[in-house]
Formats: structure tokens, sequence, C-alpha cells
């Protein structure tokens, strides 16, 4: 087989069809090494040296310097670790609460304008989605104003006779809050060893008040996007099934526990991991309506990068703290892609120990 060879007439067929698809590919290859690659590569040989921000980075302006910027934010013991140390443990919060919160969300908008009983489905899909194709920064300004010590929000919870805090200006974490509540205001000596320059307990602080804002703006804003991912994939999904279900006996939560969800599992990937980069990514919603106050406890490793870079000048601990987002939005994708491909997997494995399932009809015909 391996002697076999195409006839020259052939080979000139493939070779020329070869060149065409590069020559149609060679702009956006182009693009993309002008736009992407080199300045990546740029990146990359800036977190790795000290340039200032002045001159070219190649041609002299900028000194190899190593692993230091990576070293002063992991393993310092100045201001930058602890400020990285901080920055993740917000945006560690705000993933765990937005992902989740915006999944579920987005799937139970998707349910609901999917059911055909529903009068004007066409205005209610256009009134959920409308948030995410609005300005964030706009947005971001409206909730300012709902959630100030006088406004809406506020003056809502007054009517119900509850004190409303200040919200955007309120440092203290949730989990502390409730701690306080219930008369535990110091923590044991435990959870005082620093973990990258931070306590424990700060650690197990839970988001701020005012990072609260930020994660019911995210839920907002995005829920209406991934509720037309999900509504795709629902009405993919056969009324036969729907309808089997219900001749069975399954009431309306077991039909989409039990058949819905797991057939909407690649559209929950994608989803998923969509959230994951998006809310590690989050900057312009910080950088519009707080820039990382009060007290760093909005702070994020996009915003801090950006600080690192364009205020203090340190470019190369800027460009240190944008490789290391990349390096945990990597993680973080990989381990759900395992997560859920062990499920997959798993609920496969009875399928494939029984071939004859079909088979009962042939038998009680015989």
């Amino acid at each position: 087989m391996s002697g076999i060879r195409l006839p020259r007439r052939r080979r000139s067929i493939h070779s020329g069809q070869a060149a065409a698809g590069w020559l149609f590919m060679a702009p956006a290859i182009v693009l993309l090494g002008l736009f992407l690659v080199i300045p990546i590569a740029m990146a990359l040989w800036v977190s790795v040296s000290d340039w200032g921000g002045r001159g070219n980075p190649f041609t002299g302006a900028a000194h190899f310097v190593g692993g230091r910027n990576y070293a002063e934010l992991l393993t310092g013991d100045g201001l930058a670790r602890r400020d990285f140390a901080t920055s993740l443990r917000n945006n560690a919060y705000y993933v765990l609460l937005v992902v989740p919160l915006q999944t579920v969300v987005a799937l139970g908008l998707a349910v609901l304008v999917n059911r055909k009983v529903l009068r004007g489905r066409g205005l209610a899909r256009t009134a959920f989605y409308f948030p995410s194709v609005t300005s964030s920064v706009a947005i971001t300004v409206v909730f300012l104003f709902l959630f100030t010590a006088s406004g809406a929000v506020n003056r809502l919870l007054g009517y119900l006779s509850i004190e409303g805090p200040n919200w955007i200006n309120d440092p203290r974490g949730v989990v502390h809050l409730a701690l306080s509540a219930v008369g535990v205001d110091s923590p044991p000596a435990a959870l005082r060893s620093p973990v990258l320059g931070l306590d424990v307990w700060d650690w197990l602080s839970g988001p701020s008040v005012a990072m609260c804002v930020f994660i019911v703006l995210a839920v907002f804003t995005t829920s209406g996007t991934f509720m037309l991912l999900f509504l795709a994939a629902l009405q993919n999904i056969s009324a036969e099934v729907e309808e089997s279900a219900q001749v069975d006996g399954a009431t309306a939560w077991q039909r989409l526990r039990h058949i819905t969800v797991p057939m909407l599992r690649p559209t929950l990937f994608t989803v998923i991991t969509l959230g994951l980069i998006g809310t590690w990514q989050v900057f312009d919603q910080i950088y519009t309506g707080s820039q990382g106050a009060p007290g760093k406890t909005t702070l994020t490793p996009a915003y801090l990068s950006y600080e690192a870079s364009f205020t203090s000048q340190e470019w190369g601990r800027g460009a240190a703290i944008a490789f290391l987002l990349f390096a945990i939005i990597v993680v973080m994708t990989l381990l759900q892609r395992m997560v859920l491909r062990e499920r997959d997997t798993g609920g496969r494995r009875p399928r494939r120990l029984r071939p004859s399932a079909t088979a009962p009809k042939g038998g009680e015909q015989a």
C-alpha cells in the first residue's frame, strides 16, 4: 500500500487545491499574527523584563530579569503579593457566585420562553436579552445610582423596615458579617496563618457588600446571552421525548432534571466555559464602578494588571499578572472539562453494556 503513488494529474490537482486553500487563509493568518501572536510574544517578553513603558522593549530599553516579576507576585513579601492575593480572593468569590447563578437563571428563562402556552414569547425574549446588548458602562452607572445609600434599592428595603447598607462603599465581607451576627468577631489562631501574603481569615471573608453589587450586575447582563444558547438547544429536543415522559407520569421537575438537563450537557459545557472565562476577565465594570474600592475589596486581577501597567508604570508586573490570570483560566477550564467528561462517560456506560436494548420487539414477535 505504501508503494502506491497517485497519478501525476491527481497530485497536481491536490497541490493546487492546497495552494488555493492557503491563499484564502493568508489574510486571516496575517491578521491573527499581527494582532494576536506578536502582541502575546511582546507581552511575554515584557513579563520577564524590567521595561518601564518608554522606548522599544526589543531595542535595549528593557533588560531580562527572568522570573523576578512572577516571584514578587507569588513569593515576595511586599505589597504586590498581597494585592495579587486580594484580587484573586475577590475574583474567586465573584466566579463562584456569578457562574452558577447566571447559568441557572439563563436556563430558567430559556425554559420559560420556550413554553408554547406563553403569550408574547418574542417580547419576553427581547426583554431578557436587551441587557446583554446594552453598554456595560451605561448599566454600571445605572446600578451605581440604584445601590447608593439613598438609592432605589435601599428605599425599597426601607418600605420593608430593613435598613440597607451603603452598598458601594461597604468593604465588609458577607461571611464575616454572618459570623459577626452570631458573635464571632475575631479569628482563631489556626486561621491567622498567611497564604500568598493574606491570612486564611481574610480568604474566608466572602465577597464584600460592594462586590455583591457587581455580582448582581453580572448576572443581570449575561443571563440573556446564555438564555439564547439554552433556547436553541431546547428547540432541538424532540417533542416526542417530552410526551413520552408525560405519558409515563413524570412531573415537570422530573422531566427537567432527568431528561432536559442531561440532553443540554454540551450547551451547559459551553455556557459554563464562557462564564468562567468572562468572570475571570472582569474589568470594565470594576473600572467604571469602583476601581478596586472600597479597601481593595472589588480589586480583580484584570484591573490590577491595568493599574500596575498604566498607573504604576510597572509593565513587567502587569504583564506577569496577565499571564498568571491566563494560566488560571486554562486550569479552571480543563478541570471543568474533566468533571463534565467523567459524568458523560459515566452516563454512557450502561448503554454500552446493553447492546441488545432494542431486541425485545423481535423476541416478542418470535
